[in-house]
């Protein structure tokens, strides 16, 4: 695996430098064995297109958006008030994540607690990239490919984003095709609100399943995700129905990383 140079913010500050956008890498970015592959991707992008940022490394913690969500406002302000100490010291202004629920609480819910940035989701930045002229996919490696996209809650009826994920995926000559439940009426994966981190209630199916047959029904053969909760689930999905051979999950950031050949 090529090593990838991604600037650190306190060598940065140690030079005097200010990067104009803060990377928030996320738990999963920074953890999860598959969700790496999205980081490396996005930042392979953010080099290409020499994109002035950094990330804080072993600075950064967990948002705290699972323990908002699962009722613990208490550990979420201990978490959320470290975070903006560390982020108001670099005089961060600006953010760009590749987790909805990192993008949205820190966009929606810091405010409050003194921590004020203009926050943005991958896609968005990336598809504004696109409009200024900075990234152009030229060769795409997924040429008239049939590709489905899932909604991630936070980033589609949280955040209204429903567009820019969909143009990037279309910037690759793909054939898209909807579920039959997409945009406001998506069905969740499953794993939001802290429900990836506790077990199962009672019921007839899990949610990832019957989220998973939506992805099947619609005869793609890759489902494009935007977000780690999606990606983990989905992919639990694909295996739980055998159909790993036949539907691939990959996230956007690695479609547009592969086809610019990074």
């Amino acid at each position: 695996m090529s090593k990838i140079e991604v600037p650190v913010m306190a060598d940065l500050a140690a030079q005097g430098k200010k990067p104009e956008y803060l990377y928030w890498v996320g738990c999963a970015g920074a953890f999860d064995d598959r969700y790496q592959k999205v980081t490396r991707s996005f930042t392979k992008i953010l080099n290409h297109c020499k994109v002035d940022y950094a990330v804080l490394g072993k600075e950064e913690s967990c948002t705290g958006d699972p323990a908002k969500r699962a009722g613990n406002e208490m550990l979420f302000q201990m978490q959320a008030l470290q975070n903006i100490e560390v982020l108001n010291g670099y005089e961060v202004k600006k953010i760009v994540c590749t987790c909805p629920h990192c993008y949205n609480i820190l966009k929606n819910e810091y405010g409050e607690l003194g921590g004020n940035y203009e926050v943005v989701h991958y896609t968005t930045f990336l598809e504004n990239l696109m409009d200024e002229g900075k990234l152009n996919v030229e060769k795409s490696s997924f040429k008239n490919k049939k590709v489905t996209y899932h909604d991630p809650c936070y980033l589609g009826r949280g955040n209204k984003i429903y567009d820019a994920p969909r143009n990037l995926i279309k910037t690759m000559d793909v054939d898209l095709v909807e579920m039959k439940r997409s945009k406001s009426k998506a069905l969740c994966c499953g794993a939001g609100g802290a429900q990836m981190f506790k077990e199962a209630e009672k019921g007839d199916k899990e949610i990832y399943e019957e989220r998973t047959e939506d992805v099947l029904e619609s005869k793609a053969e890759i489902v494009a995700t935007a977000c780690p909760f999606c990606m983990t689930m989905l992919t639990d999905g694909i295996k739980f129905k055998d159909k790993q051979e036949e539907v691939k999950n990959l996230d956007i950031a690695e479609m547009i990383a592969d086809s610019l050949g990074l």
